[in-house]
Order: structure tokens, then C-alpha cells, then sequence
């Protein structure tokens, strides 16, 4: 055969298998309202930026007809491409192709993209649409993702590991994207759950719907297991890109610098904060009033959003945000804020991502429910990730900075590098109502009117204790500030700890509260 013939064959073979599972099949896939796998790697990528690899593997399983079946690429495409110019590594099901059920040498194409990801220390994507294991080929379907779990947690805190949920994710498979760095699902599209419907009405006998189980949603609101929810799958890739613009591509380097620019001109700062300290206000506008062009890109924004967390740029360089959110239970901390912001803190900490911690908060959440959660150990957990953590770390307490609260976000005493405070902040063992309360107790009960003398107390303890000056003359805050001043005292601290080095004693690791 010529060289001219081998070329036209191999062609040939090329539109063949890149057809996935035929054309039925991906007519079916398009009625879902799903795009097909590599619809969805070209939209994510730049533009013929794409090579695939491993497009001719065939899997070898022999048992229940497996001999006579003939599986595309084995249902899932990996390759490599950039997204705005650098490298990224990716995989993505084909649910045309046997459900994107994963068998041996399916798991062999996604360990193999994983590996080379690793070894590059490129950004590694990966897109789930699959119906689970391959029940033919048995243990070893389960074998593949056994391989597949030990490289995402090898792969941690190397390279950014991004799992987007475009389909069903059961059983085993949820695993892989929960030991991800971020998850991305979309509206009627992603469902991942443990155990199905069928599964739950058999054993309780109770009538549950996939989306009610494990839709896009129920993991964005409630089980705090996607990062990131989208209405369409195209606004999801939107997300996808605007989160590599963030974050760097391995622990060793840092994230793409941009072109400083100032904040959005038409809001004063100090005029976001109510002087009163009963009345909520959104903490999205301190943070929009101090980032480069006002921008912020939110992490888990349905979930726990008491505590604020996403990155912005100051500078033209990232930096990732811990915010209480006063409009939210006044920005307490509890179970799940407490997760969600130490997870937070340990991925800024692995990638070399400074940390700014804005502080109101009133402390922990009081309650049965809390305690009987667990708020003891998820409370510690942002603990142990603020005093593990050694890049730059700046606070800024803006009003209440009471109790366990205050020393849980990124206090002096964690080794917070920089402590600045506003003078309306208010640091203390507790708020002046409940203390007047404790500490003038017998005095209250036995005065003439009970209520004056309260009111006076109260006044007494916010002079000598609520108020930013004593912790002050103690050296816990570096500087009282006026609002105005904020973003420049968080840009010159930022760039004096830019070569931070510190180092704690030799272990092998810590043991967090998990």
C-alpha cells in the first residue's frame, strides 16, 4: 500500500472512531440537551488547539458478548491543549459510547492523561458523563478507578485538578471529582449520587427523583459538593476558563499577571459599612471596592454563604478572599462555613496564592443542632488550615470580632502576617449586650432601674474593651486604618511578604480534624 493510500485509510479510520457511538447515538445525546464529548473538550479549549491521543484503543474484555462489541475509543477521549495559550491536560466520557461506562482500558486512557498531567505539571480537566462501571467487565472496572482515586490524591496540591459534571456520576465515580480541587455542574444536566432512585425506594420504600437526589442544585445549595453551578453548558466552560485565569498551572509557579488596574470608580468604601453594628451589609462591595476593576470570581456561592470565598486581583495578581458575609446569620462561622473556608485556605496555601481574610463576624453559631453537628471539629478545621498555612496572610477586621471568631479568621495569634483594623471594629471575648450582662450581672438585678444601668454598662465594657485600641496596645493589630486606606495597606503588605519564607519542623504531615 502507498503512502498516499496508508494516509487515506488512516483518515478514513479517524472519522470512524470520532464518531463516538454513531450517529443515533449522539442524536440521543443532543435531545438531552447535552453536547457530545468532543463538542465539549473544543469549546473549552482554544481554538484548534486540541491533540488527541490513545483514539484507537479497543478494550479486551471477552465475557457477556464483550468479544462481538466494538467501543470507540472506549468511551472517553483524553488529549492535550491550551486554554488562553497555556498547556492543560483533559478527558471527557462518551455517553455515546456504552453509557461512558468505564471499563479497564477506559480507566487506562484517563490514568494515562492523569500521569502525563503530573508529569508536565499542566492543569488537568475532566469531564464526567458516564453511566458507572462496566458490569461486564467486573473487578476490574473497579480496579480502574481504584487507579484512578490514587492519582487524583497523588495529583493533589501539584497541579489543579477540575472535574465538570456533565451527565450522570454514580456510585464509585463520584469519588474522583470529590478529591478534585474544584467540581463545575449545570442545571438538568449533572446528577451524582452514591446509591440511585431504584436503589432508595427498594430498600426505604421512598418515591425520589434524580434531581431531588443529586442534581445540580442539591450539590451547589446543599451538600456543598460542587464549586461551581451553571444554567448551560457553555456558561459552565465560561467559568472553567475564568477559573484558569486564576489559578496557576502547578505549586511552583504563580498564577498569570495581568494589567493593574484600580477599582470601578462610584462607590466610597466607607460608605458600604453601617455605623451601626445591628445592620447587615454585603461583603461582596468591601471586596469589589478593593480588587483590580472591581472584579471577584466566587467560589461556592450557594453553599454555606455565611463565609465568602473566591479569588480577585490586586496589583494585577491573584489573591484569594475569606470573607464573612454579615447579610447571611450576621457571618457566624458553623459546620459548613468552617469546611468550606479551611478547603479554601489549604488550596490558596498549596498553589502560593496570597490570603486576605475580611473579618465581621459575631463567633461560632451557639445551638444543639451545631453542637451535636460537629461545629467542634469543623470549626477547628479553619483553625488548623489558617495556622498550617505559610504564604502571605493579611486581615482586615472591619466591625465584630468576637470570641473563637476572632481568633479562628487569620488572627495574629494563627501568624497572620498583617492585622489592620477599622476603628469601628469591635474585639472582644463576646458583644458588649451579652457581657454587661455576665460581668454586671448583681449590680443589674439589684439596681433601682435595672434597665438604665444595663444600657450604661454596656456602654462601660464597649470603652474598654470593644474597640480596636486595646488589642491594639497589646501589638495583636498592626495598624488602626481608615476604610479609604484599605486597599493600599493590603497592596503594600502584599508586597512585602512576596518573598515570605518560613518553614515549621520537620514531620511528615499534620494530622487536621477531617
Amino acid at each position: 500500500m502507498s503512502l498516499k493510500n496508508n494516509i487515506l485509510d488512516l483518515r478514513k479510520r479517524k472519522r470512524e472512531v470520532q464518531k463516538g457511538g454513531g450517529d443515533k447515538a449522539i442524536q440521543k445525546q443532543a435531545s438531552m440537551g447535552k453536547l457530545t464529548a468532543r463538542e465539549r473538550i473544543l469549546a473549552i479549549l482554544d481554538e484548534k488547539s486540541f491533540h488527541e491521543y490513545d483514539l484507537f484503543v479497543a478494550h479486551s474484555a471477552k465475557d457477556f458478548g464483550m468479544e462481538e462489541m466494538v467501543l470507540h475509543g472506549d468511551g472517553v477521549i483524553i488529549g492535550t491543549g491550551t486554554i488562553f495559550g497555556k498547556p492543560v491536560c483533559i478527558f471527557a466520557q462518551d455517553f455515546t459510547v456504552a453509557g461512558g461506562s468505564l471499563g479497564l482500558m477506559h480507566a487506562r486512557k484517563i490514568t494515562k492523561i492523569m500521569d502525563h498531567a503530573l508529569k508536565m505539571r499542566v492543569p488537568l480537566i475532566g469531564i464526567n458523563d458516564s453511566g458507572g462501571a462496566r458490569i461486564q467487565e467486573g473487578v476490574n472496572s473497579l480496579a480502574g478507578y481504584g487507579e484512578i482515586f490514587f492519582r487524583n490524591t497523588l495529583n493533589s496540591g501539584v497541579i489543579p485538578q477540575i472535574s465538570v459534571i456533565l451527565g450522570p456520576c454514580a456510585g464509585g465515580a463520584v469519588y474522583s471529582p470529590a478529591l478534585t480541587d474544584f467540581v463545575f455542574v449545570v442545571e438538568n444536566i449533572s446528577k451524582m449520587f452514591i446509591t440511585g432512585p431504584s436503589v432508595i425506594k427498594s430498600v426505604l420504600g421512598e418515591e425520589i427523583s434524580m434531581e431531588e437526589l443529586g442534581g445540580a442544585k442539591v450539590h451547589a445549595e446543599i451538600t456543598g459538593n460542587a464549586h461551581f453551578y451553571a444554567l448551560t453548558e457553555q456558561e459552565c466552560f465560561e467559568q472553567i476558563k475564568t477559573l484558569i485565569s486564576f489559578i496557576p498551572r502547578n505549586n511552583k509557579v504563580k498564577a498569570m499577571a495581568f494589567e493593574p488596574k484600580p477599582p470601578r470608580r462610584g462607590t466610597k468604601i466607607e460608605d458600604i459599612v453601617p455605623v451601626n453594628p445591628r445592620i447587615p451589609y454585603d461583603m461582596r462591595d468591601i471586596i469589589k471596592a478593593i480588587t483590580d476593576g472591581s472584579e471577584f470570581f466566587e467560589i461556592m456561592e450557594h453553599f454555606a454563604p455565611n463565609i465568602i470565598i473566591g479569588f480577585g486581583r490586586m496589583d494585577g495578581n491573584t489573591v484569594g478572599f475569606v470573607a464573612n458575609q454579615p447579610k447571611v446569620l450576621a457571618g457566624v462561622l458553623d459546620t459548613d462555613s468552617s469546611d468550606k473556608a479551611a478547603r479554601f485556605i489549604r488550596y490558596c496555601d498549596a498553589f502560593n496564592i496570597p490570603i486576605v481574610t475580611l473579618e465581621d463576624l459575631p463567633g461560632y453559631l451557639p445551638g444543639v443542632d451545631q453542637e451535636h453537628a460537629g461545629v467542634i471539629r469543623h470549626g477547628a478545621k479553619i483553625l488548623y488550615a489558617y495556622s498550617e498555612a505559610t504564604v502571605p496572610k493579611i486581615t482586615v477586621i472591619l466591625r465584630k470580632a468576637y470570641g473563637g471568631g476572632y481568633i479562628a479568621m487569620n488572627s495574629r495569634h494563627l501568624r497572620a502576617d498583617f492585622v489592620f483594623a477599622w476603628p469601628t471594629a469591635e474585639i472582644a471575648v463576646m458583644g458588649p449586650e451579652g457581657a454587661a450582662n455576665i460581668v454586671f450581672r448583681k449590680e443589674i438585678a439589684e439596681a433601682e432601674d435595672p434597665e438604665t444601668l444595663r444600657q450604661q454598662k454596656i456602654e462601660e465594657y464597649k470603652q474598654k474593651f470593644a474597640n480596636p485600641f486595646v488589642a491594639a496596645s497589646q501589638g495583636y493589630i498592626d495598624e488602626i486604618i481608615e476604610p479609604k486606606e484599605t486597599r493600599s495597606m493590603i497592596l503594600h503588605a502584599l508586597k512585602v511578604s512576596e518573598n515570605k519564607d518560613i518553614s515549621g519542623p520537620s514531620k511528615k504531615h499534620g494530622i487536621p480534624p477531617f
